[in-house]
């Protein structure tokens, strides 16, 4: 998921319409883009050296002749979007992949309404750029891409067992006869085929970490020829390592800090105590003295979780070693929003993308499911199977697959989260990512109801004790909450509703707003206000939620005569001018 505001983005604009354009897609890309009026023949070839992405608000063929002498290579051209003149189109001239610029279109094209329009072979038939996969890569890939793409045999070697992402059908670790061949490792060279001629792409994946010890002042010279000497020598390649770890003590030397940002990783730093405990090969009594443990490159790639597969090298002032991580599947509880795909997390989509494996109750499968790529497996089951969900999407993550369970809303929040984690994800690496809930949607719909303190109760009695229910929502009606009451009302539990109402309206005058909302952010939405006294428990159904505000809660008109909901956040600064927060 890339950040543009991380990326220089430099616009080119020579019109009034064009300068609109590259207004509305700054403010769409978070700001920072650099704008530059002027002819593009002068302007393109100077912003060439100078940034990563450019956007040319030109015409196809114009834009085209002025940059075809510029070129040199796509691993290091930027990439290059033109938009015409009406915003309609968004093309990806060169860099789409490697540049970004087939991500950038896209963007542009939300920005604008417009289309993107993306002419590399991959996107085109949704196949998985191997370019794309967020790993280094060498070899063939010209050959390889164009034999996924016609959809021969393409054999997959993945002899450390590491997941990748779903890659076109014809790909698998049993291909017969295959024309050619992607293998993912970590070392620097491919093993031989039985084929010296078979097309072959190397995906290097993020599996290596580097521990490095060093005396005072070591320059990041020594320490960058130390890095690059122990990996050569062990058949490693640069590209697979995620990592730098040292001990503590050495978290702010400088040419640590200047290593790890000329390699582009992050420096981890383990306390002294904790790499004292680390069984070592090769202990040093030199490390001992002066930082209070016997190791700090082989005990610190240990600290982080890794298998040591190089010990201890050393150069005059600086040591050494690697250690490689454990193979893990990965399982990801993807929150879905409520239900609108603008609604639904750019981390969200990323995540559906790149798994093996898509678990999820039918209908937020179906609401998904033209984010599946292809030659990704599908799991939907009906309502009641969470059991079977979970234990297959956490049996599948064992068995090294990236699996994405997906729900509805939060996953922490009653979905999917918690049954996983009771379950237990011993052996797999687990992520949680949060969806827009009901509720957050909800408030929005209504105005701003949970502007202060609020609670969240289940009416459900399916899994909690209708005592211990009506226990909560006492409590939250004492403490003067606004409440959001999920699943309010079915078939079978009619006055479930009503007595929480009763519960809360104890404590809270007759005219406390009330409201319900259907189908929240979808096309079927409806929203119905009322207060306390005049609610109506026939109004709410299991698509529903209903949120009872506090005794502070009031209603507020807009400017169309619609009725919204706030409670106030009691700024002093609303009532006493004067008065300091």
């Amino acid at each position: 998921m890339r950040r543009w505001q991380d990326v220089t983005i430099t616009q080119l604009v020579n019109s009034t319409a064009a300068r609109e354009h590259a207004e509305r897609i700054d403010r769409a890309l978070g700001g920072g883009t650099r704008i530059i009026e002027g002819p593009l023949a002068e302007t393109l070839p100077a912003a060439w050296p100078q940034t990563e992405l450019i956007i040319s608000h030109l015409a196809l063929g114009a834009t085209t002749r002025i940059l075809a002498p510029l070129l040199d290579s796509k691993r290091t051209d930027p990439g290059v979007v033109v938009v015409d003149e009406a915003g309609r189109f968004a093309v990806p001239l060169v860099g789409g992949h490697v540049g970004g610029a087939n991500a950038l279109a896209d963007a542009i094209g939300e920005a604008l309404g417009g289309t993107a329009v993306l002419t590399t072979a991959t996107d085109a038939v949704g196949i998985p750029a191997l370019d794309l996969l967020g790993w280094s890569y060498d070899g063939d890939l010209p050959a390889v891409t164009r034999a996924m793409l016609e959809a021969r045999p393409v054999l997959l070697d993945r002899t450390l067992g590491f997941p990748v992402p779903p890659l076109a059908p014809s790909v698998s670790a049993d291909a017969a006869e295959p024309v050619a061949r992607i293998v993912v490792t970590d070392a620097a060279a491919a093993p031989q085929a039985d084929d010296p001629a078979l097309p072959t792409v190397v995906l290097h994946p993020k599996s290596l970490v580097v521990g490095m010890g060093c005396n005072k002042g070591t320059d990041v010279e020594e320490l960058e020829l130390l890095f690059h000497q122990t990996l050569a020598e062990a058949g490693l390649h640069p590209s697979s390592v995620t990592a730098l770890t040292t001990v503590e003590a050495k978290a702010g030397e400088l040419g640590l800090l200047q290593l790890a940002h000329r390699l582009g990783l992050r420096l981890s730093d383990h306390p002294a105590a904790e790499l004292a405990t680390q069984e070592v090969p090769n202990p040093s009594e030199y490390a001992q003295r002066h930082v209070g443990c016997p190791s700090v490159s082989e005990a610190s790639v240990l600290a982080h979780g890794t298998q040591l597969v190089v010990p201890k090298q050393k150069s005059a002032n600086a040591t050494c070693a690697v250690g490689r991580l454990p193979v893990r599947g990965l399982l990801q509880v993807v929150g879905l929003g409520p239900g609108s795909r603008d609604l639904l997390t750019p981390r969200a989509r990323d995540a559906i993308r790149q798994a093996n494996l898509v678990v999820g109750y039918g209908p937020y499968v179906k609401q998904i499911r033209d984010l599946v790529r292809p030659g990704t497996e599908v799991y939907a089951s009906k309502m009641g199977t969470e059991k079977t969900r979970t234990s297959l999407a956490i049996d599948r993550a064992r068995a090294g697959d990236r699996v994405v369970l997906v729900c509805g809303g939060d996953p922490a929040i009653y979905a999917m989260a918690s049954p996983v984690l009771e379950q237990g994800t011993d052996g797999i690496d687990v992520e949680i990512i949060p969806g827009v809930t009901a509720e957050l949607a909800v408030s929005a719909i209504l105005g701003a109801p949970l502007g202060h303190d609020h609670a969240t109760i289940s009416l459900s009695d399916l899994h909690t004790d209708w005592q211990v229910i009506e226990q909560r929502l006492r409590a939250a009606a004492e403490g003067d909450f606004v409440v959001t009451l999920y699943n309010p009302r079915s078939r079978t539990r009619r006055m479930h509703l009503p007595r929480a109402l009763e519960i809360l309206g104890a404590h809270r005058p007759p005219t406390t707003p009330v409201a319900v909302v259907q189908q929240a952010s979808r096309q079927r939405q409806k929203v119905i206000t009322a207060t306390l006294a005049d609610f109506q428990p026939d109004w709410v159904d299991m698509n529903s939620l209903v949120v009872v505000g506090s005794s502070l809660t009031r209603f507020v008109s807009t400017g169309s005569g619609e009725r919204l909901i706030v409670t106030p956040r009691d700024y002093h600064w609303m009532t006493a001018p004067d008065a300091q927060e």
